[in-house]
């Protein structure tokens, strides 16, 4: 599945890149990500499938473990329950 950002989410950005500050509109707790989560975030952009993204981080991040996929996944559904994310077809209703 293609990802993008949500429409209704507002985003900051601190001075260092790998840290993003998001909040949907509807929501009164803002979400802050660092480090890999802020990344999986930057590729996220309506183009990249999940793969992509998976690839996008296995050339950023060593993944010892072998569980990258696994963990971008829950990680993705995590944002689009928060509605923080939402599938690309669906984002041109």
């Amino acid at each position: 599945m293609v990802w993008r950002h949500g429409r209704q989410v507002a985003e900051a950005r601190a001075e260092s890149v790998d840290r993003v500050a998001l909040l949907h509109l509807d929501s009164t707790q803002p979400v802050v990500l660092s480090g890999p989560a802020a990344a999986i975030w930057d590729l996220i952009d309506g183009c990249r499938d999940q793969a992509d993204v998976i690839a996008g981080l296995e050339a950023a991040f060593e993944d010892t473990a072998g569980q990258l996929a696994q963990q971008v996944g829950g990680f993705l559904a995590s944002l689009a329950a928060q509605q923080l994310i939402e599938a690309a077809d669906e984002a041109a209703k």
